[in-house]
């Protein structure tokens, strides 16, 4: 559970920079919840072609945070604002993400 919640993060944050057969793949495996089987199905290519579909967003997704590191710099900045008192200033800085 703790992985899909990860790949979803990184989804939100890096999913603009997948093509949009990549997009579709992700979503239908995490967002609808499709099967391999399901999803070869509906893109008429075999079971292995959509894991491997798949399997090739995520190692794009993992990719982009290891370049560019935005979901450890937004998880420390979360925490920086968690320790904040002040609620203002707390809002303003939840609401830039």
């Amino acid at each position: 559970m703790e992985n899909v919640i990860y790949y979803n993060s990184l989804y939100d944050l890096y999913g603009v920079l997948l093509t949009e057969k990549q997009r579709q793949y992700f979503e239908e495996y995490y967002f609808h919840n499709l099967s391999f089987a399901e999803m070869a199905e509906n893109n008429d290519v075999s079971r292995n072609a959509a894991f491997k579909q798949v399997h090739n967003v995520l190692v794009k997704l993992d990719e982009y945070e290891e370049k560019l590191g935005l979901f450890e710099k937004k998880k420390t900045i979360e925490e920086i604002i968690s320790k904040i008192d002040d609620f203002s200033i707390k809002e303003q800085l939840e609401n830039l993400f």
